[in-house]
């Protein structure tokens, strides 16, 4: 068996790059094929899953002696591009530092996972099942996990909790912001720009919704702060309008996200943006604009009495010898579609620097703690 140092030296040399990221990225398959590949050797039954053609995701199982809780542990397989990043697939060591593309997003989580499960197949058979799964695309819309859980689901398979590996730092992560992405469109009318009656400037329409969602942004900051979050927050991201220079736009589009805390739903970040334009019309009857949410992912918040939470909080402080920092984080993870589904989920992994930077590393003693904090939850939570 190889040691973990060894696994997650292969899983960074392969080339796993959202292709929705970046267009020369080859998706998922080889490491996902890797990933199988890995878990069937450790005795593991290995079943993938592909919505889409090349970005897979594994499901492996290693079924309980019966009459104990199930443990799903996720991990991620795809990365971002490689930026400015100086020899991505090829993994080098300092101090005991891992570098590469995906070191710490998240590979030293993944690699952490597959060899927690490989120790927990050759010991004492868990009265309850261990279930693990390596998904596609979690850097872009987690088609991956969508998929798993709709195949959980499908074959009657039950996770009564979960452990997603992304980097905390070795610290208990409870809570993560959600987001929403949305379009507003401002419609105007065409006219030659020397007939100044005939047209209606769309962009500058836009201009005043630019305002109002600035406005928004404030008074978000102003709202009760949640203890581990902080604040929700929105920013324009995208815009673009206009076809010549002597012509009144007839059509300005906006993109913009909006960070969100637990209660905050699709359906209230879309009464905000319908409240703005509404207002914005009221005043101005040639002002006509829509609003669209394109995606939403919701944000995640697991109470601290939740027993995957305390035999984590457990197995840590036994494994590491202090007490796990409670922290929340402020950006998305598919975390929030496990606790979606009815799936009580902790986050934990391992410490490093470089989330999509161009230098990027973990630290090989975390990776190996985590991995040690994953067996010790896996044998108390699961029996």
């Amino acid at each position: 068996m190889l040691t973990i140092t060894e696994l997650l030296t292969q899983l960074v040399a392969i080339d796993s790059r959202n292709p929705l990221l970046d267009a020369q990225g080859p998706g998922e398959a080889a490491i996902a094929a890797a990933t199988a590949e890995y878990l069937r050797a450790a005795g593991l039954d290995v079943t993938l899953v592909e919505p889409e053609p090349g970005r897979p995701s594994v499901i492996a199982r290693l079924r309980g002696a019966g009459a104990g809780p199930a443990l799903l542990l996720n991990a991620h397989l795809d990365t971002v591009g490689f930026g400015a990043m100086a020899a991505p697939l090829t993994p080098r060591i300092e101090q005991r530092r891992l570098y590469g593309r995906g070191a710490y997003d998240m590979k030293g989580g993944l690699a952490a996972v597959l060899a927690a499960a490989a120790q927990l197949a050759q010991g004492q058979r868990l009265r309850g099942d261990l279930i693990i799964t390596a998904v596609a695309d979690e850097e872009h819309a987690s088609i991956g996990t969508a998929a798993v859980i709709a195949h959980l689901r499908d074959t009657g398979v039950r996770a009564d909790a979960a452990i997603v590996t992304e980097p905390t730092d070795l610290q208990l992560c409870v809570a993560h912001k959600g987001f929403a992405w949305a379009s507003i469109s401002t419609h105007g009318r065409a006219a030659h720009g020397s007939r100044r009656a005939d047209g209606i400037d769309a962009i500058m329409h836009m201009g005043r919704v630019l305002g109002a969602l600035e406005r928004l942004d404030a008074q978000l900051q102003e709202r009760p702060a949640h203890p581990l979050l902080g604040h929700g927050s929105l920013h324009a991201s995208l815009i673009g309008g206009g076809s010549e220079l002597s012509t009144y736009p007839a059509h300005c589009r906006l993109d913009l996200e909006r960070r969100t805390l637990p209660g905050e739903t699709a359906e209230s970040v879309a009464a905000e943006l319908a409240a703005i334009l509404h207002d914005l019309a009221a005043h101005d009857p040639h002002f006509s604009a829509a609003a669209e949410l394109t995606l939403f992912r919701p944000p995640l918040e697991t109470s601290l009495d939740q027993p995957i939470v305390v035999a984590l909080a457990r197995a840590g402080q036994s494994v590491i010898g202090q007490i796990l920092p409670i922290t929340g984080a402020t950006f998305w993870m598919d975390a929030a579609l496990l606790g979606a589904a009815g799936i009580p989920t902790a986050i934990f992994g391992p410490r490093g620097a470089g989330l999509h930077a161009d230098v990027e590393w973990v630290d090989l003693a975390s990776v190996q703690a985590c991995a040690d904090v994953l067996v010790a939850t896996a044998r108390s939570f699961c029996g």
